[in-house]
């Protein structure tokens, strides 16, 4: 068992808890910068797993931080995502002043909801926002001179400098330096007086408001900053697809990202890209599952004889054939978590790391699931 001893007050300004995890970080840092090397065939997939990330990264400051579930969030990447292309390609404004507008438009777009959502909390908080994403939907179908409407309108490679970051290559690194700086302001916000009010309004908002906390501040500062990250993620999510629609930014999306931080981990940076890597990679092993399903189940049907062979065949070439297989794949995994790991891949990760450096003398009711009420919230 290893324990960092603190002996300096610069022990606790650091970003690391001490140099061994400062090197593990900078060898994970030198191994994504060498990713591509070992598996370039899978650039594009890559680079849209780093604006899940960002994605990702906004939700968890709102819901895992701050306890503000939001099924809206989709909105805002479209926000970001058209008022970057409408910048860029229709006014000709420079890449980064487009990205630092569309994040300014999307983070005001945040405080609009955020004011009126102040007095709500749990469901009534999640269907003020997703009445937002559904009025938001229809207002990209309607506005043509902007969106173009189900038209839809294709969008140019982006331009930074005069240096073109078409090819995937340089894309993916631009989708990296964007991330690690979302997570570097993130973990320093977080650190600040701002994150600890962040974190004490989800813990108990009456004992944060006894503490002086403004709430209505607070909260509304959190709306605005998960919706300005949201804003430059959909900056990025425009080069990445190429085509901008109105049906791409659904309720279907926002619960995408809302699985992403709850299979993660609430609560954990580490959560959030843990939960992009599993989104943004499940539909390619989906994909890659449907794939193969034919051959092996050619091989099953065939030990199996006629008839009952060509029975099961039959089944498994339908299921893997159904169209809406992906999104139920989801749903069951959600549920799943839920029920069985409530603390996400993450928290998985952490009883790991546990049972290693306590072992042999690892408690198994050490990550025992107990209330999470405060005295202070019993007199509700």
């Amino acid at each position: 068992m290893r324990f960092a001893f603190k002996t300096a007050y610069e022990h606790d300004l650091g970003l690391f808890r001490d140099p061994v995890q400062r090197r593990w970080y900078g060898g994970l840092l030198a191994g994504v910068i060498l990713l591509p090397l070992a598996v370039p065939a899978y650039l594009s997939d890559l680079s849209m797993v780093f604006i899940y990330g960002l994605c990702g990264l906004s939700l968890m400051v709102l819901a895992g931080y701050t306890g503000l579930v939001s099924l809206g969030h989709a909105a805002f990447l479209g926000i970001g995502a058209y008022a970057h292309v409408y910048f860029t390609q229709d006014l000709g404004l420079p890449w980064i002043v487009a990205v630092a507008l569309a994040t300014v438009l999307a983070a005001a777009s945040g405080v609009l909801v955020g004011l009126p959502a102040l007095r709500m909390t749990g469901v009534y908080l999640t269907i003020a926002t997703l009445a937002f994403a559904l009025i938001i939907q229809e207002v990209f179908t309607r506005w043509d001179h902007v969106t173009h409407g189900l038209k839809g309108r294709p969008v140019d490679k982006p331009v930074i400098f005069g240096v073109s970051f078409a090819s995937d290559w340089s894309f993916y690194f631009l989708c990296l330096a964007v991330l690690i700086a979302a997570l570097w302001l993130t973990a320093n916000l977080l650190r600040s007086p701002t994150g600890r009010a962040w974190v004490a309004i989800r813990d108990s908002e009456i004992a944060a408001q006894s503490m002086g906390v403004h709430l209505a501040r607070y909260k509304t500062l959190a709306f605005a900053y998960s919706a300005g990250l949201m804003g430059a993620a959909g900056a990025l999510f425009a080069h990445k697809i190429g085509f901008m629609a109105p049906d791409i930014f659904t309720v279907l999306l926002s619960i995408q990202f809302l699985l992403m931080v709850v299979v993660g981990g609430l609560g954990s940076l580490h959560g959030a890209l843990y939960g992009a890597v599993f989104v943004a990679l499940l539909p390619v092993l989906i994909s890659e599952a449907r794939d193969h399903v034919p051959a092996w189940a050619g091989h099953v049907a065939a030990a199996l004889g006629k008839g009952v062979g060509d029975t099961v065949y039959l089944s498994l070439d339908r299921f893997v054939k159904q169209p809406g297989l992906e999104p139920g794949i989801f749903g069951l995994i959600l549920v799943l978590f839920i029920l069985f790991e409530p603390l996400g891949i993450y928290g998985r990760w952490r009883k790991i790391q546990l049972y290693f450096s306590t072992f042999p003398l690892y408690k198994a009711a050490t990550f025992r699931r107990q209330k999470t009420y405060m005295r202070s919230e019993r007199l509700r």
